[in-house]
C-alpha cells in the first residue's frame, strides 16, 4: 500500500503564508489611503513619505538582527512576535490623530513586518524538498500579494464606511485572528511543537509523527543544490584581547559578504522590486489621481491590476526558476529591464499617458516583485546553513533600502517643485519625481553583472556548479 503524503507541511506553510499576507496588509495599509492620511493628519507630501520611509527603515534595519534571532529562536517565535508588534502598531494608528504617534505606529508595523517574511522563507527547507522550494517561495509571495489586494480596495472602502478608526481596528482584528491560528499550527520543523505545545509541555500526535516532504530528495539532488560548507567562508580572526560590543555581529556579516553569491543575491533583491513597492505602498494613488487625473475608483482598479499581475507572475516564475536554475538571474535582469523601459516610456510621453500605456505599466512593473524572490534561491545556494537566517535577512534588506530611498526622494522632489499636497499635484511634477528611479536601476543592474561574473569565478575555483 502506498504511504500517504503528509498534510502537516502544507498546513504549516499555509498558516505561515497567511501570516505573511496579513503582514503585507499591515505594510501597505496606506497604499490607497495616501490622500486620506494627509487629510487626517494634516501633513504634506514629504511627511506622508516619511510614514512609509520610517516603516521601511525599521524593516530594513531589523532584517539582519531578525535573521540572527531567527537562527536562535526559530520561525514560529519570530512570526508570532511580528504579529503582536503589528497588532500594537495598528491599534495606535487607529486611535491617534497626532503625527508623532502615527510615526510610532509605523515603527511598530515595520518591526513586526520585519519578523515575518524571512521567517516563512527560512521555514520552507525544513518541510519541503529542494525542488519544491522555488515554487513555494513564489506561491508565498503570491499569497502576500493577496494582502495588498485587501489594502487597496476593501480597506479603503472600510475606512470610507466606518471611518479611520473603524477601518484600522478591522486590521487589528484580522491580525489577532491569524496570530492565534499561528500559535496552534506553526512548527519550526518536524518534531518541534507549536507555541502552545511548548508552553504546556505536551506535544500532540501531529507533532510526534510529523515528517518532511524533503525526505524524498535524492542524494544527487541534495549534493547539487546544497549550500556551501562554512569552511568556504573566510576564517574568523584570532581572539581579540578585549571584547568590542557588536564585533562578532559585524565580523559574521563581513565573512558572509565575502561570498560573491551572497552579494549577487543582495543586488538581485535591490534592483527589481522597488518600483512596484513604491507604487503600491504609497505613491501609486497620488500619481494616478493627482498626476494623471483618474478618479479614485479607476486608480484603485489599476492598483488591483498591479497586484493581480504580480500574483500571475509568481505562478509562472516559480516553475520556470525550478526548471531553469542556471538562468534564474537572467530572468531577473530581463524583467528589470522591461520594468525600467515601460516606466521611462510613461515619463517621456509628450502628453498625459494613455490608458493603454498605464495598463501596460501596471502589468509589467509588478513582475519585479516575484523576480526579486529569485534572490532568496541564490542566497540559499551560497549561504552556509548555519548562517541561513542571517543571510536571508541580509539579502532582504536590498529591495527595501532601494524602496525607502526612492519613496523619500519622490516626496522631496514633489515638495521642491511646490507640488507637495493633493491640491498642488501635477503630472509634470510627478514625472520629475518618478525619474529618481532611473539611477537605482542603473546601479542595481551594473552590480548584478559584476557580482554574477565574480560568482562564476568563485564557483569555478571551488569546484561548484552555478546554482
Amino acid at each position: 500500500m502506498t504511504a500517504r503524503r503528509p498534510i502537516l507541511p502544507w498546513l504549516v506553510w499555509g498558516a505561515a503564508a497567511l501570516a505573511y499576507a496579513v503582514a503585507v496588509v499591515n505594510r501597505s495599509s496606506l497604499s490607497a489611503l495616501g490622500p486620506a492620511a494627509q487629510e487626517h493628519f494634516g501633513i504634506d507630501a514629504t511627511t506622508l513619505a516619511m510614514f512609509a520611509v520610517i516603516q521601511l527603515v525599521v524593516y530594513a534595519a531589523l532584517q539582519i538582527p531578525v535573521g540572527v534571532l531567527l537562527d536562535r529562536f526559530g520561525s514560529t517565535v519570530m512570526i508570532l512576535s511580528g504579529g503582536v508588534l503589528m497588532i500594537a502598531g495598528q491599534l495606535v494608528m487607529a486611535t491617534v490623530s497626532e503625527v508623532w504617534f502615527a510615526i510610532l505606529a509605523r515603527i511598530l508595523v515595520g518591526a513586526g513586518d520585519a519578523c515575518t517574511f524571512i521567517s516563512v522563507i527560512r521555514m520552507l527547507p525544513e518541510w519541503f524538498s529542494v525542488r519544491q522550494i522555488p515554487t513555494l517561495s513564489q506561491f508565498t509571495g503570491l499569497i502576500g500579494q493577496a494582502g495588498q489586494l485587501v489594502s487597496v480596495t476593501p480597506l479603503a472602502l472600510l475606512v470610507g464606511i466606518a471611518g479611520w478608526t473603524g477601518g484600522f481596528l478591522g486590521v487589528v482584528a484580522l491580525g489577532l485572528l491569524v496570530t492565534l491560528l499561528g500559535a496552534v499550527v506553526l512548527r519550526d520543523r518536524p518534531g518541534v511543537g507549536t507555541l502552545l505545545e511548548r508552553v504546556f509541555g505536551r506535544a500532540g500526535g501531529a507533532t510526534r509523527h510529523a515528517r518532511s516532504l524533503g525526505q524524498a530528495d535524492t542524494t544527487g539532488t541534495l549534493t547539487a543544490l546544497a549550500p556551501p560548507p562554512t569552511s568556504l567562508m573566510p576564517a574568523a580572526p584570532a581572539r581579540r584581547p578585549r571584547r568590542v560590543p557588536g564585533a562578532g555581529f559585524w565580523q559574521s556579516a563581513k565573512r558572509l559578504l565575502a561570498i560573491p553569491g551572497v552579494r549577487l543575491a543582495f543586488w538581485v533583491h535591490f534592483t527589481s522590486p522597488f518600483a512596484a513597492t513604491v507604487f503600491i505602498l504609497l505613491w501609486g494613488t497620488p500619481f494616478l489621481t493627482g498626476g494623471v487625473g483618474l478618479d479614485p475608483g479607476a486608480a484603485r482598479s489599476l492598483l488591483s491590476l498591479t497586484i493581480l499581475s504580480s500574483m500571475a507572475a509568481g505562478l509562472l516564475l516559480g516553475p520556470l526558476t525550478s526548471r531553469f536554475l542556471e538562468k534564474r538571474v537572467l530572468f531577473n535582469i530581463v524583467i528589470t529591464l522591461a520594468v525600467a523601459a515601460v516606466w521611462i516610456a510613461v515619463l517621456v510621453w509628450p502628453v498625459s499617458p494613455p490608458v493603454w500605456l498605464l495598463v501596460v505599466l501596471v502589468i509589467v512593473m509588478p513582475l519585479g516583485g516575484p523576480a526579486s524572490l529569485i534572490s532568496f534561491e541564490v542566497a540559499r545556494s551560497h549561504t552556509p546553513r548555519s548562517f541561513a537566517g542571517f543571510g536571508t535577512g541580509l539579502v532582504n534588506t536590498g529591495g527595501f533600502i532601494s524602496a525607502l530611498l526612492v519613496i523619500l526622494l519622490i516626496g522631496l522632489v514633489l515638495d521642491l517643485q511646490g507640488a507637495g499636497s493633493p491640491e498642488l499635484y501635477t503630472l509634470g511634477a510627478f514625472r520629475w519625481a518618478f525619474a529618481v528611479q532611473i539611477p537605482f536601476w542603473g546601479l542595481g543592474l551594473t552590480m548584478i553583472l559584476v557580482e554574477r561574473r565574480r560568482t562564476l569565478r568563485w564557483m569555478n575555483e571551488h569546484g561548484r556548479s552555478l546554482r
